[in-house]
């Protein structure tokens, strides 16, 4: 019987609108929102409530590549390269040799224990071989508490850019069990060639992009977000058609465009975080529907193992090594080998052996969905605690949230600034006339305990306020200056 075209639209429109909803709940729950969206994805599945039947895995791996693309390249344009620079290259082991070797310990683990063949059972260790930043995040700042600047840095790093390196050994793995002859040795040449052109291609894409962006000059606002959607796809099927990994070029890509200015970076920020968010809530909603409640039984066992042995030996055995030569603090290794939880790229890549027609396909599927589910719900849960446990986590500080934004547009080089005045500055109790502030700059916006306030020259600057200044980045430099100088001269006048 055929389904209205109508009631696909509201039922689809009806799944999303309540992952959208239940995000609140994952913050009283204190688990990754990703979770529930997969249980909404199962009540709403065959088996479930809304009976839908969804069995079209070569559909869901298109989407899922799809998704996967805008994901990681919203991951690359939310990272911050001044933060993100000191542990870069740590990050990078983590990301490539650590995801390695947690392929190769589940491997082992999966082919002893199963008895599975060992390609099969690399292919099952490269599925989950990657960790999930955005899940990790959600759940800390749902307890309310953040990490240390260089160790957040750190993982975001590492999960945001160790999906290409999954993907690579999960396609790897495919061509090694599809392709006669096939050695791992003879696939080396092909990972120098993909990681160097992803690399490369991520770089120039990226600048080209920030160029197109700034020079184009549409005439309406709202192709702009049109506009970089469409150079992601560009980007991605041009590396890949090249023979580059194209997600490890949007990635790349992100990150060049995050870290340059171009117009309406905000507004186009914000839109790639909702798109990002849309995309991890299409994927865990389609394993939800993916998973057949009466197939999963026989693989509770394997999948409990398989997810015990990813949690407390394979993530664990990577961090360790990789990190062993650092100066990293033992807590903050153990950290990072906990902070392991799995999201939207093993349900995506398990739908792959389905596209090869791989055997064990079912098989892998269904242990995949008991790591990632057990995943979020252990590692998610825990988090807050161990980080207490450890001593690593802090209070979140309030972020500022201003009734004005500034876009930069072609023709001005200036930008919004928060300047915040310390409380010993000499600037206190002075009226913004007599700072004598850079003659191109202008405080906008005074941001006074809970409230806010225009400025003009005859305001009285106070202890704690917060200026929202516009100018270059000169101007910053020198105000910035300006008020170091003050802090100094109060201290030699109250001493003298």
């Amino acid at each position: 019987m055929s389904v209205p075209f109508e009631m696909i639209l509201f039922g689809g429109a009806l799944l999303v609108f309540f992952s959208v909803f239940s995000s609140k709940a994952s913050d009283k729950l204190g688990v990754p929102a990703l979770l529930i969206f997969m249980v909404i994805g199962m009540l709403a599945g065959s088996e479930g409530i809304g009976k839908i039947q969804f069995e079209n895995y070569a559909l869901a791996n298109f989407i899922g590549i799809v998704a996967l693309s805008y994901i990681l390249f919203y991951g690359g344009l939310g990272t911050n390269w001044t933060d993100v620079k000191p542990v870069s290259a740590i990050g990078v082991v983590l990301a490539t040799v650590g995801v390695f070797l947690t392929a190769v310990v589940m491997a082992v683990f999966v082919s002893f224990i199963f008895g599975m063949g060992w390609k099969e059972s690399f292919l099952l260790g490269a599925i989950v071989s990657s960790t999930d930043a955005a899940a990790v995040f959600s759940v800390l700042r749902s307890k309310n508490i953040t990490l240390s600047n260089r160790l957040r840095s750190l993982l975001e790093f590492e999960s945001a850019s160790n999906d290409p390196m999954a993907v690579f050994l999960t396609i790897s793995a495919l061509l090694l069990i599809t392709t006669p002859g096939s050695t791992p040795l003879s696939l080396l040449p092909k990972f120098v060639l993909e990681m160097g052109l992803g690399f490369g291609f991520g770089i120039g894409f990226g600048w080209l992009s920030v160029k197109i962006i700034n020079k184009i000059n549409l005439d309406y606002d709202g192709l702009y977000p049109v506009l970089l959607m469409t150079l992601v796809l560009l980007i991605y099927s041009i590396s890949s058609f090249l023979k580059g990994n194209g997600f490890l070029t949007v990635y790349i890509a992100g990150i060049v465009i995050g870290n340059s200015r171009f117009i309406h970076k905000n507004s186009l920020v914000r839109f790639n975080e909702g798109l990002a968010w849309l995309m991890q809530i299409t994927m865990f909603v389609a394993l939800g529907l993916l998973v057949n409640p009466l197939e999963l039984v026989p693989y509770i066992l394997p999948g409990i193992l398989a997810a015990l042995v990813l949690m407390f030996v394979a993530r664990p055995a990577c961090v360790y090594i990789c990190t062993f030569f650092t100066k990293m603090k033992f807590n903050e290794k153990t950290m990072i080998s906990w902070v392991g939880l799995r999201g939207a790229v093993p349900i995506i890549l398990a739908t792959f052996p389905f596209v090869y027609n791989i055997e064990d396909s079912n098989k892998i599927f269904n242990i995949v969905f008991f790591v990632v589910f057990l995943s979020a719900l252990t590692q998610g849960v825990s988090l807050g605690k161990v980080a207490g446990f450890l001593k690593l986590s802090r209070p979140i500080e309030a972020k500022r949230r201003y009734p004005i934004e500034f876009e930069r547009v072609e023709g001005i080089n200036a930008d919004l600034f928060e300047i915040i005045i310390p409380s010993q500055s000499a600037a206190v109790g002075k009226k913004i006339v007599d700072l004598k502030l850079p003659s191109e700059s202008l405080v906008a916006l005074i941001s006074r305990g809970d409230g806010f306030l225009i400025p003009n020259g005859s305001t009285v600057v106070e202890e704690g306020d917060v200026f929202l200044a516009l100018g270059r980045d000169s101007d910053l430099a020198a105000i910035q200056n300006i008020v170091n100088q003050m802090e100094e001269e109060k201290t030699e006048d109250g001493s003298e």
